[in-house]
């Protein structure tokens, strides 16, 4: 099925909607473990790779918390949320008071979803807690992901975190904890799942209606992830990666037109999806070749595969910063990177 929802991938279920969680039951059990001992940490840190369940398991968790308030006596498991309960329309709908869900949100003049989570939205979170402190109930706040916070809302969040209000909890999510504010990553205790299993993904793509032979040649390329899984399926990616590697292999003017081809492919309209995919892959590579060539004993290579990393991290920083022609900068970057394959 798909969404409409800003952010959310074709075909996939936003995670407030989803009943299902595939993997990650050992993680599952320790928050309703520890949530029922009443002793359980204000602030979880869930990180993991992009699109393996984070904000799944972080919405079940809240559901579970909200539909039995009282931690000695809530089911020692996290069961699947009743879609027609109370507790889960209102999450579903965005209605609930006791829940606030933190992302980056949709610039009223473009229509598409900002850069990153401003201090305008982390001051919601001292609204939502000022609003409710007479309620008595839990108030749980879900940052999704913590990684897209600036720093003034990084500063904001920190100031909540080490004075948090009484029956408040923390559900920060991370693709790259390193990323984050030490003070941030000190303030939470860390929870960490894996990429999803060969059964466990297959699943998770049946449950959106993916057939089960359809999914098969995915599961390499899409890394124990069910977006990279999607990004694969519905936006191309698999083709993305094939021409990729033409870029690679030909030569002369095959390997300019090659270049070129992909470039407009990534620079279109309504792209962002996909030439997030291709960065990521391409980052990826990138580190793979240079960890093959320190395994190799070729510390020289590794050594300049890693300058190309950071390299083509700060120039994709700058021309996202500064508006920069997509297609040059990707020009550039493949250019650089078949010189260097071939020193």
């Amino acid at each position: 099925m798909s969404d409409e929802r800003p952010g959310v991938l074709d075909g996939a279920i936003p995670p407030q909607d989803n009943t299902k969680l595939f993997g990650h039951k050992e993680a599952e059990a320790f928050l309703a473990q520890s949530y029922r001992s009443g002793k359980g940490h204000h602030a979880m840190l869930i990180e993991g790779p992009e699109g393996i369940g984070k904000a799944t398991l972080a919405f079940r968790f809240a559901n579970h918390v909200l539909s039995h308030p009282d931690p000695a006596s809530a089911p020692e498991v996290i069961g699947d949320p009743d879609p027609a309960s109370v507790v889960s329309r209102q999450i579903s709908g965005g209605a609930s008071h006791n829940l606030l869900h933190l992302s980056r949100p949709v610039d009223d003049k473009t229509g598409k979803v900002k850069s990153a989570i401003t201090v305008d939205e982390v001051r919601r979170a001292g609204k939502f807690f000022s609003q409710t402190s007479g309620t008595g109930n839990w108030r749980i706040v879900i940052i999704d992901p913590a990684d897209d916070l600036n720093r003034s809302a990084a500063n904001a969040i920190l100031k909540i975190l080490e004075e948090p209000p009484k029956r408040a909890l923390f559900l920060v999510l991370s693709h790259a904890p390193g990323r984050l504010l030490p003070t941030i990553r000190s303030r939470c205790l860390p929870l960490k799942l894996a990429p999803l299993g060969d059964d466990a993904l297959y699943s998770a793509l049946e449950n959106l209606g993916v057939p089960a032979g359809q999914g098969s040649g995915l599961l390499s390329a899409a890394k124990g992830s069910v977006s990279e899984a999607l990004k694969l399926l519905n936006y191309g990616g698999g083709e993305i990666i094939e021409a990729y590697r033409q870029v690679l292999s030909a030569d002369g003017p095959a390997a300019r037109k090659a270049m070129h081809r992909l470039a407009d492919a990534l620079s279109g309209k309504d792209s962002d999806t996909i030439f997030s995919f291709f960065l990521s892959h391409i980052g990826d590579d990138i580190i793979d070749r240079a960890r093959a060539a320190a395994l190799g004993g070729s510390i020289s290579t590794a050594e300049r595969l890693a300058r190309l990393h950071s390299e083509t991290t700060e120039r994709l920083n700058v021309s996202q910063a500064y508006n920069l022609d997509r297609k040059q900068t990707l020009i550039t970057i493949l250019g650089e990177l078949k010189q260097q394959l071939s020193a």
